[in-house]
């Protein structure tokens, strides 16, 4: 909004005592080269490098919609793309403004700009918010100009902005932060005299524990980093210890490596846990894989590997519910996604378990392997094209459907394994069905 005698005390204030504001604004960069991440869209060339370098010629007058998860840098694109161009910045929160708001800056612009030529630019935070209504108010101003639109978004653009503001505006998606972007802030935070001066040193663990609990959230890597080190000042410190941290931020550092052997080890221990029904250690297992901010995409994957490997048939639904679990975490992502990963996990460990499925495709493999594969037997081959007949193609072949119980006595497999066994069903849970079907449906096919 546009800052008011209070708001600009305030902001006088923080010029002058920058130590008051959180550490989070003290390090908000001032430059492109200062953004953390998000090489793809600040490399030379880009339009975020042309839309600051261009000034103020045409090619900077661009709207832009930045698309990302919180802590990626959006609010802070808005501000150095505005100082670059001194250009004059307001910021609205769709959160808390209107349309009667919108209208109120539109109008200062259009005033400002036909008396000093100076442009504006209207950051716009959680524009998803606003109304389709909300959002048509924008688009006089857009098409002329009147402002340069920066909206911000954690929601998909294409389903929570208006198509005519879309076409009109450059769409950038921003990414999560990777861990060693988050180290790299760590880092300049604590040497930086905006930041902690070089008055505290940083221990490698309390370091590894602040990338994890950041999650590729450069907000909460500072403000958890702030958070460790006002408790270490606090008891005369001159490190930030992870025993420090884990009480400043009151979580306890995670035992895991996403990318050594933990990762594979509590995995491991999840999945096995499913498999021997201990409900409690699984779900002890997938907690510390949430907490280490490990990517609920793969947990997914191993849970459906284990419906099938595991369960099977024995309960027909556990697949379904892995599945609807993946596509549910692919779509929501965390933190919700913990509850989902939860009930599928909680499912699939008190689920009666076979394994028959997975032994019986080994089997038929292991045969394909040695050589067994044999010629499909001449009834079962295709008589759909000219010729065929005369090779003997077709003949003798039964049709099931026109048999009483739909079962003909007539042999499928190759000679070479004809009579052989793959599938082994358990008399566990709902595959006891199924172990009497096969029993019969065997007998009938071999005319007994």
């Amino acid at each position: 909004m546009e800052p008011d005698l209070f708001t600009a005390a305030a902001e006088e204030r923080q010029a002058r005592e920058p130590g008051r504001a959180p550490l989070a604004v003290r390090m908000r960069p001032r430059t492109l080269d200062e953004v953390a991440g998000q090489r793809q869209l600040l490399g030379e060339g880009s339009p975020l490098r042309r839309l600051v370098s261009a000034g103020s010629s045409q090619a900077a007058t661009s709207s832009v919609i930045l698309w990302g998860p919180p802590g990626t840098g959006k609010t802070t694109l808005a501000y150095v793309i505005s100082k670059a161009t001194e250009r004059r910045f307001v910021e609205l929160s769709a959160i808390t403004a209107g349309v009667k708001e919108v209208r109120a800056v539109i109008e200062s612009a259009r005033r400002e700009v036909g008396a000093s030529g100076r442009e504006t630019v209207l950051f716009l935070d959680e524009i998803h918010r606003f109304s389709k209504a909300q959002q048509d108010s924008l688009l006089p101003a857009v098409e002329n100009r009147w402002v340069t639109l920066i909206a911000a978004t954690t929601e998909n653009p294409y389903f929570s902005v208006i198509s005519p503001l879309l076409s009109r505006s450059l769409l950038l998606t921003l990414e999560s932060l990777t861990d060693d972007d988050i180290r790299e802030l760590l880092h300049r935070a604590v040497a930086d005299e905006r930041g902690l001066g070089g008055a505290l040193a940083l221990a490698e663990e309390a370091e590894r524990h602040l990338v994890r609990l950041a999650g590729g959230d450069a907000r909460r890597a500072l403000t958890t980093l702030e958070a460790a080190a006002g408790a270490a000042l606090a008891k005369g410190e001159p490190e930030i210890t992870l025993a420090t941290t884990e009480v400043a931020v009151n979580k306890a550092a995670v035992r895991y490596d996403r990318d050594g052997d933990q990762h594979y080890d509590v995995a491991s221990a999840l999945i096995k846990s499913i498999r021997g029904s201990d409900v409690d250690a699984a779900l002890h297992y997938l907690a510390r894989m949430v907490e280490a901010g490990e990517d609920p995409r793969f947990i997914a994957r191993r849970l459906m590997i284990s419906a099938s490997e595991d369960i099977g048939l024995a309960d027909p639904t556990a697949l379904q519910t892995a599945v609807a679990a993946a596509q549910a975490v692919a779509l929501i992502g965390f933190p919700e996604a913990r509850i989902t990963l939860s009930q599928a996990v909680i499912a699939l460990a008190l689920a009666p378990k076979s394994n028959a499925a997975y032994l019986a495709i080994d089997a038929a493999l292991a045969d394909v392997r040695k050589g067994l594969a044999g010629a499909v037997p001449a009834h079962l081959r295709d008589a759909h094209y000219g010729g065929a007949k005369k090779l003997g193609h077709g003949q003798g072949y039964q049709y099931p459907h026109d048999l009483p119980g739909g079962i003909a006595a007539q042999q499928y497999a190759p000679d070479e394994v004809h009579g052989r066994r793959y599938y082994r069903p358990t008399r566990y849970g709902a595959e006891a069905r199924y172990a009497e079907v096969a029993e019969r449906v065997r007998d009938k096919l071999a005319g007994e």
